[in-house]
């Protein structure tokens, strides 16, 4: 939900982001588990819009956002007639735990910003993900190419990953077509979950102060 404000200045419009009942009750469920949520949500600010992920902290704390950066424009990925691309750069946040990176879905792809946001000093990478089937040719499947991507990312930061995706069936009817994509899921930090299941929770513990005395020896890192 956005609201408007005007400013003290003639013909300028200030927008400010304010919690709706969804993000509000996220910041309740991170305080009440003390865990960290990335929340991703439709956000409008002005005349854009962008895909963005709400970074909420353990004690329940909205600590920022940031805003996807490389936008899809191929078969069934329209995502350009929707998003503007975002602004905000690849950001770090420093949460209870840890401090992390977020960037989202085909940002991915970029071995750019795995390098930009673990130069900030991010101690883990997480990738919220809706990625699939391709519409235009049924016999390409990239999940492979995708994990080992990501795989990649660990391995040249010295980072964990952490890796979401969306599951199930989508159908678009439109006057041109309809457009079918299945996301095949295979969330994982170190290990695959299932693609046939609705739901996967996958939990893994990592030494913070050995993985950042590995990346300083591995000497990667001016």
């Amino acid at each position: 939900m956005m609201s408007l404000q005007m400013s003290p200045q003639p013909r300028e419009l200030l927008v400010r982001r304010v919690p709706t009942s969804f993000s509000f009750r996220m910041q309740q469920l991170a305080k009440e588990l003390g865990v960290v949520i990335p929340v991703s949500f439709f956000e409008e600010a002005n005349n854009a819009h962008y895909n963005s992920t709400a970074i909420i902290d353990a004690n329940g704390e909205d600590l920022g956002l940031s805003r996807k950066s490389h936008i899809p424009d191929g078969p069934g990925y329209q995502a350009k007639f929707y998003f503007n691309p975002g602004d905000t750069g690849f950001k770090v946040f420093q949460t209870k735990f840890a401090r992390i990176g977020v960037a989202i879905c085909r940002d991915q792809w970029f071995p750019e910003a795995a390098r930009t946001m673990v130069l900030q000093g991010a101690e883990m990478l997480f990738y919220p993900t809706a990625i699939g089937s391709e519409p235009q040719d049924a016999g390409l499947d990239s999940r492979d190419h995708w994990k080992q991507v990501m795989q990649g990312h660990a391995g040249a930061n010295l980072v964990p990953v952490v890796v979401s995706n969306l599951i199930g069936r989508e159908i678009i009817v439109t006057e041109q077509g309809n457009s079918d994509i299945t996301f095949y899921g295979n969330s994982f930090i170190a290990v695959a979950a299932s693609d046939d299941k609705e739901e996967a929770v996958i939990v893994a513990k990592f030494d913070l102060d050995k993985l950042k005395s590995t990346r300083h020896g591995w000497g990667g890192f001016p």
